[in-house]
C-alpha cells in the first residue's frame, strides 16, 4: 500500500454538493479549453479525447467528474485501481455505464487505462480491469504483460512510453531505442501496440517540450508506414498535461492527460 493510502480512503463515494460542482466546473472548462485548442491548431472536431488522471482521488470525486462528461479515466498505480474499481463501476452502473474492461472485451463506456509505471508482479491483477496499459517502456514489460494475456486469452491494448526529454526524474525508453522496442512489441501475441506516450519536458522553454512532441508524432508516422507486423494500429499519441496541452494538441496529440485541471492539487503525492 502507497502512503497516502492510510489517509485517505479512496473507495469512498460520497463527497460534498459544493465539492461535486466545483469538479463538474472544471471539468466543463477542461472540455471547452480542450475544443477551443483543437480549433486553434486547424484540427478536426473531437481528434483528441481527454483523460482524467485520477491519482489520489478517491470513487466520488472520479464519479462526479464522469458525470460531468469525462469518458476515459487514467489511474497512476494498480493499487489505486483494485480499491476503487468495485464502487465506481457500482455507482456508474446506476447511470446506465460500464467502466474499464468488461468480460466479453466490449467498449466500454468509460475505459481505463493504467498510465503509471507497472511492476510485473502486479499484471495479472490489473488486467481484468484495464483496457490499456500506457506505462510499457521496455520490451521485458511488454513480454511479461503479453505472456500473461495470453495465459488468460486475451489481448491488451499497450502504448509504449518514450522518455523524450532524457530527464532521469522520468520512465521511459529512451528515444533512440524506441523504434526497435516498438517494432519488437508489435510481433509479440497477446498485445497489441496502439500507441505512443511521453510527458512533456519539465522547462519553460516552449520550443524545447514541442520538439520532444514533434519527436513522438514523427515516430509515430515512421512506425504506421514501416508496414511492420502490429505496426499498423500504431495510431494513439498520449502527450500533452495540464501545463502542456495545448502545444501538444498542436503537436499531433490524440490524448490529453489532465488532472489538476479536473480535480484541483493534489494533497498527496
Amino acid at each position: 500500500m502507497v502512503a497516502y493510502m492510510e489517509h485517505k480512503d479512496l473507495a469512498a463515494t460520497a463527497i460534498s454538493d459544493e465539492r461535486a460542482r466545483e469538479i463538474t466546473d472544471n471539468v466543463h472548462r477542461a472540455l471547452d479549453q480542450l475544443a477551443q485548442a483543437v480549433a486553434d491548431a486547424g484540427r478536426p472536431e473531437g481528434c483528441v479525447q481527454l483523460l482524467a488522471a485520477t491519482k489520489t482521488r478517491d470513487v466520488g470525486e472520479v464519479h462526479a467528474a464522469i458525470q460531468a462528461g469525462i469518458r476515459l479515466i487514467g489511474e497512476n498505480r494498480p493499487q489505486e485501481i483494485l480499491a476503487k474499481i468495485d464502487g465506481l463501476r457500482e455507482l456508474c452502473a446506476a447511470d446506465g455505464l460500464q467502466v474499464g474492461r468488461q468480460d466479453d472485451d466490449a467498449a466500454p463506456d468509460v475505459p481505463l487505462h493504467l498510465i503509471g509505471q507497472l511492476q510485473s508482479n502486479k499484471i495479472g491483477k490489473i488486467l481484468p480491469f484495464t483496457n490499456v496499459i500506457e506505462s510499457v517502456d521496455s520490451l521485458d514489460l511488454a513480454q511479461k504483460i503479453a505472456r500473461r494475456a495470453v495465459a488468460h486469452t486475451m489481448t491488451v491494448d499497450v502504448l509504449l512510453e518514450v522518455n523524450e526529454s532524457g530527464e532521469t526524474s522520468k520512465s521511459g525508453c529512451a528515444p533512440e531505442q524506441a523504434r526497435d522496442i516498438a517494432g519488437a512489441i508489435g510481433a509479440l501475441d497477446g498485445v497489441r501496440l496502439v500507441g505512443l506516450m511521453t510527458v512533456g519536458a519539465h522547462v519553460d522553454d516552449e520550443a524545447i517540450v514541442r520538439q520532444g512532441f514533434a519527436h513522438l508524432r514523427e515516430l509515430r508516422d515512421e512506425l504506421v508506414a514501416s508496414g511492420e507486423q502490429g505496426t499498423d494500429e500504431c495510431l494513439q499519441l498520449s502527450m500533452g498535461m495540464s501545463g502542456d496541452a495545448a502545444w501538444a494538441i498542436d503537436e499531433g496529440s490524440t490524448q490529453v492527460r489532465l488532472g489538476r485541471a479536473i480535480f484541483g492539487e493534489r494533497l498527496f503525492v
